[in-house]
């Protein structure tokens, strides 16, 4: 088990280019703990919970993925429940009280286990009609005592593209005691239904929601403005900033529209113009040039490109071709956003350890089994190698085309910050309007 979570943690870390965990101290370090994250992202999200802890959690999982390849071997080592619904062609009612019951009996020895309360990944823009299974588990569970239900938040800043940032945000735990069973074996209806009203306002706390899509693409792209300035660099602050402007965002739209429209105008013109210059608001965070500054990042990195060169050209080169590859086929195979970066992940830990295996067997047989055996373990660490050069490359010429630009057009940089600035000013002072 411990190894198994190892490797998971190893491919959310390359996946993601920052995986980021807030809260996980809430979380009773002991006893009885049912986790109920939100559900935007398809298997990333469970491998996403069962990271983020210390504590060994038993997830729930749809029947079906235990009859998958590689998955099912991963769901059954990980001690998954089974979950038998409808949608996926369940009738038997016998399915879902053994789970039920296992359940009950994974939080009678004091287990921590996972369940979505939305009953099934998606891309909408709010929180899905919440299922009543995780209430119904935490009022059921008979013979345990006070059981802990901890809200967690899952956000990916680009869910579904590869080197994006993960955030996972545990809210407040809450606490219910199990209820005797009526007649019928269950737990009382109004005593399911005021549980799981109280779960959809507790997941609400801690993840975004909006009536439409438009209102997170608003938001992101104004956060992606504020947060150029901020101080508090984490993913916790860009997700909260997230949360008080769609907050806004509402309180706006239903006072002043056309404000509203106004400000959106002004972000999207302030966006046209960067890209016209080929620049990302974060390349321009540094405001002033100075010779001794530029020179010394100039020569930092060239430093760095120079040293990482040697090991991130043959990585590309031998990862190219089945980096296309995943991305063709989870393009086909995906026909939902929320699925996409799981089946990216998939592929590719089928694919890229094929490719290792093939390039080493191919080396053992030009130079024997040792140096096959080193090339099989060096080509991880060369692709990984490549990535970090990419990513360092980018952020380089970003910061030199900001350079150049506030060389060779002074008034058209300083256009831009003061564009940016103005921007910042009118959504804060919309916010003290809001407020009072």
């Amino acid at each position: 088990m411990r190894v198994l979570r190892y490797l998971l943690r190893l491919v959310l870390r390359i996946f993601f280019r920052r995986v980021e965990v807030t809260g996980a101290d809430r979380i009773p370090p002991e006893g009885p703990v049912i986790l109920l994250p939100n559900h935007p992202n398809g298997l990333v999200d469970p491998v996403l919970i069962l990271t983020a802890t210390t504590r060994q959690v038993v997830p729930l999982a749809k029947a079906p993925l235990f009859h998958m390849p590689v998955v099912g071997w991963v769901v059954r080592a990980l001690g998954a429940i089974p979950v038998y619904r409808r949608q996926d062609g369940a009738s038997d009612p016998r399915g879902n009280r053994t789970m039920f019951a296992a359940a009950g009996l994974a939080l009678a020895r004091g287990r921590a286990i996972v369940i979505f309360p939305e009953g099934a990944s998606h891309s909408d823009p709010d929180l899905r009609p919440l299922k009543t299974g995780a209430a119904r588990i935490a009022l059921g569970a008979e013979g345990v005592g006070r059981i802990a239900l901890v809200p967690a938040g899952l956000y990916y800043t680009e869910k579904a593209i590869f080197r994006s940032d993960a955030l996972c945000y545990f809210g407040t735990p809450f606490f219910v005691d199990p209820i005797p069973p009526g007649p019928d074996g269950e737990p009382e209806p109004a005593a399911v239904r005021a549980l799981t009203q109280h779960i959809d306002q507790a997941l609400r706390a801690v993840t975004l929601q909006a009536t439409e899509h438009e209102a997170l693409g608003l938001v992101a792209r104004a956060e992606r403005l504020l947060s150029v300035d901020a101080s508090d660099r984490r993913l916790e602050g860009r997700f909260k900033l997230r949360q008080r402007l769609l907050d806004g965002y509402s309180k706006l739209r239903a006072r002043s529209p056309e404000r509203l429209a106004a400000l959106e105008q002004r972000i999207r013109r302030h966006e046209e113009r960067l890209d016209g210059a080929g620049l990302d608001p974060h390349d321009l965070r540094q405001r002033h040039f100075t010779f001794a500054s530029v020179t010394t990042y100039t020569l930092r990195s060239l430093l760095f490109f120079t040293a990482l060169i040697p090991f991130a050209v043959p990585g590309a080169l031998l990862h190219f071709l089945p980096y296309r590859v995943v991305g063709m086929l989870a393009n086909r195979i995906a026909t939902e956003s929320d699925v996409l970066a799981t089946t990216k992940a998939m592929a590719g830990l089928l694919l890229f350890p094929l490719t290792w295996l093939l390039v080493g067997a191919v080396a053992g047989q030009i130079w024997g089994w040792r140096l096959g055996l080193a090339a099989v373990m060096a080509q991880p660490l060369l692709g990984y190698a490549a990535l970090v050069l990419q990513e360092k490359l980018d952020r380089f010429l970003g910061s030199t085309r900001a350079f150049m630009l506030y060389v060779a057009g002074r008034e058209r940089f300083l256009r831009l910050l003061a564009e940016r600035a103005s921007i910042a000013r009118e959504i804060q002072d919309l916010a003290s309007l809001l407020d009072a």
